[in-house]
């Protein structure tokens, strides 16, 4: 017998349309024939791999060839499939609606907190004022010590406006400097505007 006669048998074999006497002289053949044995035993070690598959799920298997037999993939396989990718997706939508909601309340809470911060830092003025006409001792007191810093202030003033009528002589000059803060306005506001989905 020819090994390549062999393997078909042991295909039929499997299949339960091998002869009893063919099965006889395929188990002699088997006996003497090494390649064939080794041949037969990872046929009947992928045949349990794939029984142990049909008890867990169910899968048909359609012959390609005698030799090689692989598992179709059934419709409840094709379904649960389709379902874990919904669900999938249903979860990723989710994620992006939480995030959306938090990019809101960081929007809100940013917003409250600039508000606040700026009603802070302009009623320190007030508060000063409030202070100077109710305990002028005390107004009197705080001036003395910010007496160098107002001194250094009233210098860098001077400084400053010496610059600024430098660059109001030469129109060229301020031309520029509007155009650079426009193009710079023109940046933020690009960078600040929102995101558009894809």
């Amino acid at each position: 017998m020819r090994c390549r006669d062999a393997k078909e048998w042991l295909s039929a074999e499997q299949d339960g349309e091998l002869d009893p006497s063919d099965a006889t002289a395929l188990q002699e053949h088997l006996l003497h024939c090494a390649s064939c044995r080794t041949f037969a035993q990872e046929q009947r070690h992928f045949d349990a791999m794939l029984g142990s598959l049909k008890l867990n799920k169910r899968v048909t298997t359609t012959p390609v060839t005698p030799l090689v037999r692989p598992a179709s993939i059934s419709t409840d396989q094709i379904m649960r499939a389709i379902q874990q990718k919904k669900q999938i997706t249903n979860q990723l939508e989710d994620l992006r609606q939480q995030q959306q909601s938090r990019v809101a309340r960081m929007r809100t809470a940013g917003a409250v907190s600039a508000a606040l911060g700026l009603l802070t830092l302009s009623s320190i003025p007030l508060l000063f004022l409030i202070v100077a006409i109710i305990q002028t001792d005390l107004a009197l007191k705080t001036l003395a010590l910010f007496n160098g810093v107002i001194d250094e202030g009233i210098v860098l003033g001077s400084y400053v406006q010496t610059g600024l009528t430098l660059v109001t002589r030469d129109n060229l000059l301020l031309s520029g400097l509007a155009f650079a803060v426009v193009v710079m306005m023109g940046m933020w506001l690009r960078l600040m505007r929102a995101p558009q989905e894809a």
